[in-house]
C-alpha cells in the first residue's frame, strides 16, 4: 500500500516532469548519495538543444551514444534558407487536391514543414534504409555552425547528392546510419499530433538501435508495440541460420493522448455472437465471471433467484458486490437454468472494433511478393520497383485509429508510394478523407534496372507516376459507386530548392557598398509568383494542402487560398484603388511584394486602408 508522502512537494522532480515533455531526450538516470537510481536532466544534451554549436562535456550516464550523435542533434536544429516550390505539370488537380508529394530531401522537407503541420499529422508510415550493408542512406554535412548551415543552405543541391553506400566496411557503419535517422526522427516528432502515432519499418541490423533512439526521442513510456509483420510465406534455403520471414513495425506514440487502437471488426470476430435468449440488446458471448488475482473482498457468495447459494472461485468474482448485484438487476450478468454458475453477457453493440495482435500474418497485411506484383501490374509488367511495402499492410495501419478516417499521414521515405496508393484504396472502400504527404528524394535509378529501361531516371518519378495510375485505377475499379466521383486521387508536387530570396537577403553584411544598387529587388530573377506564395504559405504556416484559385482584379493576379484565408498579390504597380477594391474581400491575411508598389506613399497607406476597411485583416509584405 502506497503511503502517503506527509511533506511539500518536490518542486526539483516537478521541473523535471516539465523539461521531460519539452525535450524527453534529455532524461538520463543518475543514483543519488544514497546509490539509489533516480530520473535526472543531462544538462550536457540539454545545452546542446539550446545552443547552435556543437557542446563539449561527455558525462558517465545512460544512454545510446555514437561519435556524431552532438552533430545529428545540431542538424534537426540549424535552419535553413529554403523554399518548396510547386510543379503543376507533375501534379494532377493541383488547384483542389489536399495530397502532397515533396521531392528532395527529407531532412530539408521535414524542417520546412515545421511550422505549417506543427502537431497536425496523425499518422507517419516509415519504410527506412534497413543498414543492411548493401543500401544507401543520406548523407548530411554536421560540422557547421547554424550561421554557416543556414548560408550554405541557399545553393541549390544536384540530384541524388546526398547518398552514400554504407557498407558494413565502414567504420562508421552504425554511427552514421543512427545519425541520419536521429535528426530525422526529432524533426518528425514535431509535426506527429498529440493523438498520433508513428510506424517503422525495420530488420533485425538495427531493431535494437533503433528502438533506443526512439525511447529517447519519444520517451519510452510511449513505445506502444513491436509488431511481427510476416512478409513472406516461403522459407529462404539461402539463409545460413534462419529463414527470415518477420520483419518488425517499431509502433510509437507521441503522448497518452492516443486513442485505444481498433480494427474494424470482421464476420471471423463476430462468429461466437448469438441471441439465444432474445436479448433485447441484442448478440453476445458469455466472458469471464472470475478475477484474474485473488482479492479478498471479491471472495463473496452470490444467491440465486430461489434462494440457492453459489461460492465464489478460488480468487474471487471480478467485481464487487455492489457492482454484481447491479449487474445481474440490470440482466448483463444471469442465471444458468439450474442456478448453479452466473454468466456474463458481453454485447456485440458495445464493442468498438477489435483489439490488435502485435503479429500480423501475411494473409491478412499482404507479403513482399503481393508488393511486387501490385507494381507490376500498375506498370504493365515492369518491376519498376525493387523493394516495395504491399498496400494491405499500410491500409491494415490506417484502420487502426478506429472511427477516425480523416487525417494526414506522411511517409518521409516514400519509396515508390505505396503509402498514397493505400490511402487512396482505403478511402475508395469506407468513404474516407486521409491525406498524404509524401517525401522522396530524386534518387537516381540503376541504368540496369527495369525502371531506368522502361524511362524512369528517378525513384521520385516512379513514385509520382504509381499514384497517377493507381488513382486513375481505383477510380475505374469502383465507376458507379456512390462518391467516388469525389475521391481525391490528386496530388500537388512541391520540390525543395533554394529560397527566392536573394543572398542578400540573408547575409546583408556580406554584400560591398557599391553592389546595393543592383539589390534593390531581393527576389531571384527565375521565381515565379506561385514559388512566392508558397513560400509565403510555409513562412506564415498556412497548409499547403488548401484550394487555390487565381482572380484578376483591376488588371492585377491575385491567388485566393482557400477562399479568404490569405490573399497574396506579387504584380507591380500595385495601387491605392486596387487595395481598397482587394480590401473589400476582407481576407484573414494579405501579402504583396516589397518592391510591388506604384509608389512610396500607397506602400505607406496599405496598412491604413486594411485597418479602415477590414481591421481583422493581418497585413504583410515580402
Amino acid at each position: 500500500m502506497e503511503k502517503l508522502k506527509l511533506h511539500s512537494p518536490d518542486l526539483t522532480q516537478a521541473n523535471i516532469d516539465k523539461l521531460a515533455q519539452l525535450f524527453p531526450n534529455c532524461v538520463t538516470e543518475v543514483r543519488d548519495a544514497a546509490g539509489v537510481v533516480k530520473r535526472s536532466i543531462d544538462f550536457d544534451q540539454l545545452r546542446q538543444e539550446l545552443s547552435t554549436s556543437i557542446v563539449e562535456g561527455p558525462q558517465e550516464r545512460y544512454q545510446l551514444n555514437w561519435p556524431g550523435k552532438r552533430e545529428a542533434l545540431l542538424t534537426a536544429n540549424a535552419p535553413i534558407a529554403k523554399t518548396l516550390r510547386p510543379c503543376r505539370d507533375e501534379s494532377v488537380e493541383f488547384d483542389t487536391t489536399q495530397n502532397l508529394f515533396i521531392e528532395g530531401d527529407n531532412l530539408d522537407a521535414l524542417k520546412l514543414l515545421q511550422e505549417t503541420y506543427l502537431n497536425k499529422v496523425k499518422l507517419i508510415y516509415i519504410d527506412p534504409p534497413y543498414n543492411t550493408g548493401n543500401d544507401f542512406i543520406y548523407e548530411d554535412d554536421f560540422a557547421e555552425s547554424g550561421g554557416e548551415f543556414l548560408k550554405k543552405s541557399n545553393q541549390k543541391d544536384e540530384q541524388g547528392n546526398r547518398l552514400i553506400a554504407n557498407t558494413e566496411s565502414n567504420g562508421r557503419f552504425h554511427s552514421d546510419w543512427l545519425s541520419m535517422m536521429y535528426s530525422r526522427l526529432r524533426l518528425a516528432r514535431n509535426i506527429l499530433a498529440e493523438d498520433g502515432a508513428i510506424f517503422i519499418n525495420i530488420d533485425d541490423s538495427e531493431l535494437s538501435n533503433l528502438k533506443k533512439i526512439c525511447d529517447e526521442i519519444f520517451g519510452e513510456d510511449n513505445f506502444v508495440a513491436n509488431v511481427a509483420w510476416k512478409h513472406t510465406q516461403q522459407s529462404k534455403n539461402d539463409e545460413r541460420y534462419f529463414s527470415r520471414n518477420y520483419n518488425a513495425l517499431l509502433v510509437y506514440r507521441k503522448s497518452d493522448s492516443l486513442t485505444k487502437f481498433r480494427f474494424p471488426r470482421s464476420d471471423e470476430d463476430n462468429k461466437n455472437y448469438s441471441n439465444p435468449d432474445k436479448d433485447p440488446k441484442g448478440d453476445w458471448r458469455a466472458g469471464d465471471v472470475r478475477s484474474p488475482n485473488y482479492r479478498k473482498t471479491l471472495c463473496f457468495d452470490i444467491k440465486t433467484p430461489s434462494g440457492k447459494t453459489i461460492s465464489s472461485p478460488e480468487n474471487g468474482w471480478r467485481w464487487s458486490q455492489e457492482s454484481v448485484d447491479q449487474k445481474i438487476k440490470s440482466g448483463e450478468i444471469v442465471f444458468s437454468p439450474d442456478e448453479t454458475r452466473i454468466t456474463r453477457k458481453i454485447y456485440l453493440v458495445e464493442q468498438e472494433g477489435r483489439t490488435p495482435e502485435n503479429f500480423w500474418d501475411n494473409d491478412i497485411s499482404g507479403t513482399s511478393r503481393q508488393a511486387n506484383a501490385e507494381i507490376k501490374d500498375l506498370f504493365d509488367g515492369v518491376a519498376a520497383f525493387d523493394t516495395p511495402k504491399p498496400t494491405a499492410l499500410i491500409k491494415r495501419i490506417a484502420q487502426l485509429f478506429y472511427g477516425c478516417s480523416d487525417f494526414v499521414a506522411l511517409d518521409f521515405f516514400a519509396g515508390s508510394s505505396t503509402t498514397a496508393h493505400s490511402l487512396m484504396q482505403l478511402n475508395s472502400e469506407d468513404g474516407g478523407n486521409r491525406k498524404f504527404i509524401l517525401v522522396q528524394l530524386p534518387e537516381l535509378c540503376d541504368e540496369k534496372s527495369e525502371a531506368f529501361k522502361a524511362g524512369f531516371t528517378t525513384i521520385s518519378e516512379i513514385g509520382k507516376e504509381r499514384i497517377r495510375r493507381a488513382g486513375k485505377k481505383i477510380k475505374q475499379d469502383n465507376a458507379g459507386k456512390a462518391g467516388i466521383d469525389e475521391l481525391d486521387v490528386g496530388f500537388r508536387v512541391l520540390k525543395v530548392d533554394s529560397s527566392n530570396m536573394k543572398e542578400v537577403f540573408y547575409t546583408p553584411d556580406a554584400v560591398s557598398q557599391d553592389l546595393l544598387s543592383d539589390q534593390v529587388n531581393n527576389i531571384r530573377e527565375d521565381r515565379t509568383s506561385e514559388d512566392l506564395l508558397f513560400q509565403v504559405l510555409l513562412d506564415w504556416g498556412v497548409d499547403l494542402a488548401l484550394p487555390i484559385a487565381q482572380e484578376t482584379i483591376a488588371g492585377k493576379a491575385v491567388f485566393f487560398v482557400d477562399g479568404n484565408a490569405l490573399a497574396a498579390c506579387f504584380d507591380e504597380g500595385v495601387s491605392e484603388d486596387f487595395v481598397k477594391l482587394l480590401a473589400r474581400r476582407e481576407p484573414l491575411r494579405v501579402v504583396f511584394r516589397d518592391a510591388g508598389f506604384a509608389t512610396d506613399s500607397v506602400k505607406i497607406n496599405v496598412e491604413q486602408i486594411f485597418k479602415l476597411m477590414s481591421p481583422g485583416t493581418e497585413v504583410k509584405t515580402i
